[in-house]
């Protein structure tokens, strides 16, 4: 029996993420298996991979930290599960996954092993700018080197990181790499609905981010954007989606408290299904600095909605400016509040730039696309 094992540190973006690539191959006769910490925590999860005749293991890991004892025990496990599955294909996304499940995997000798560098994080935060590394990164990017050195090919989700990591060096030169266009969007999951309108019928000024809610998403710069233009457009709405996590670059608990209690914003939480709320909006907003590619962006483009990002890295690439949307330089609230008045003065752009979006998201990020070159590079079909 031909077996594919995927490797990831978050169990719900097993399915969210990957949940249509492990379909296709599937479909192609392999037997799925899931490898992942605290399924205790996510049951419906668990039992939706289950129930699609998925295999799901159980392994402690610690999403983020750096603690030795906890990640050699997680190197362990990992090499004890791939012994005994003996898969003959791995892949391994998001950092811990990438450096324990490709190592172990090496050890056991899986024959193939590809890793999916899905965006880069804090660990990578001003390197491309300044050209200097802390200890701490340069201990990650040894782990990065290592694994990837094992790895039989590694994919990228846009060209910047694939630069930066041989600039590094942290992927050599004999590792094959391939640039994908994100995860790719489920056309029919996102499919384009009507913007949402006033008593006048005129389109809202809606705007909407949603992320974990971390500094480098760009939190901040799109709460004082909001603040700004509600000085001259009280009937502007500021949506925001997502939720604080024990990551370093997180926003304090007191200070999202303040921003709904101001009225700064209309606070979703966190959802399991983010379509409601990009329908409640007419331009979504992502001032993040650096990305691998936002499924976010992908899920709002594939609904006709404009978009206004950073022209950073894995941002830069979803949008045609002054075509499908605006892109804004990293950390410029400025700009920013600029773009988002374009739309405000300028109401035509609204259905213009949706529309735009969607044409993109048909001809770039349909998932079909995006799996089908993926499971050709793995050599699945």
């Amino acid at each position: 029996m031909k077996r594919f094992l995927i490797f990831s540190n978050y169990l719900p973006h097993v399915l969210n993420f990957r949940g249509k690539l492990l379909a296709s191959i599937a479909q192609l006769g392999y037997e799925i298996h899931v490898v992942a910490p605290a399924l205790e925590d996510y049951a419906t999860d668990h039992n939706t991979l289950k129930g699609l005749g998925y295999h799901v293991h159980q392994i402690t890991m610690q999403p983020v930290g750096t603690n030795p004892i906890k990640d050699i025990k997680t190197l362990l496990a990992s090499y004890q599960i791939l012994n005994k599955i003996k898969p003959q294909y791995v892949l391994a996304y998001t950092i811990k996954p990438v450096v324990y499940g490709t190592l172990a995997a090496w050890l056991a000798k899986v024959p193939y092993r590809f890793v999916l560098i899905s965006g880069l994080g804090y660990t990578f935060q001003q390197v491309e700018e300044t050209n200097k590394r802390s200890v701490f990164q340069r201990f990650v990017h040894a782990l990065y080197q290592q694994a990837l050195a094992k790895s039989s090919k590694v994919f990228f989700q846009n060209k910047d990181d694939l630069n930066l990591f041989k600039k590094l060096n942290i992927v050599q030169s004999t590792i094959p790499t391939v640039v994908v266009n994100g995860s790719g969007v489920d056309l029919h999951d996102f499919e384009v609905l009507p913007l949402p309108r006033d008593e006048c019928n005129r389109v809202k000024p809606s705007f909407l981010l949603i992320a974990r809610l971390l500094k480098d998403k760009g939190v901040l710069e799109y709460i004082e954007a909001s603040k700004r233009i509600k000085k001259d457009h009280c009937n502007a709405e500021f949506h925001l989606v997502g939720w604080i996590d024990d990551n370093p670059a997180a926003i304090e608990q007191a200070q999202l408290d303040q921003w709904i209690a101001n009225g700064d914003i209309t606070y979703w939480g966190k959802l399991s299904d983010v379509r409601p709320a990009i329908a409640a909006s007419s331009v979504y907003v992502l001032p993040s600095y650096r990305e691998g590619t936002s499924r976010s962006v992908l899920e709002a483009m594939s609904m006709g909605r404009a978009i206004i990002t950073t022209d950073a890295p894995g941002c830069r690439e979803t949008v045609v400016s002054g075509k499908n949307g605006y892109l804004v330089p990293v950390q410029a609230i400025n700009e920013l509040t600029s773009a988002m008045r374009q739309f405000i003065d300028h109401p035509y752009l609204y259905e213009q730039m949706g529309l735009a979006s969607r044409n993109i998201a048909v001809d770039k990020y349909d998932v079909k696309k995006v799996n089908t070159q993926m499971i050709a590079e793995m050599g699945l079909g």
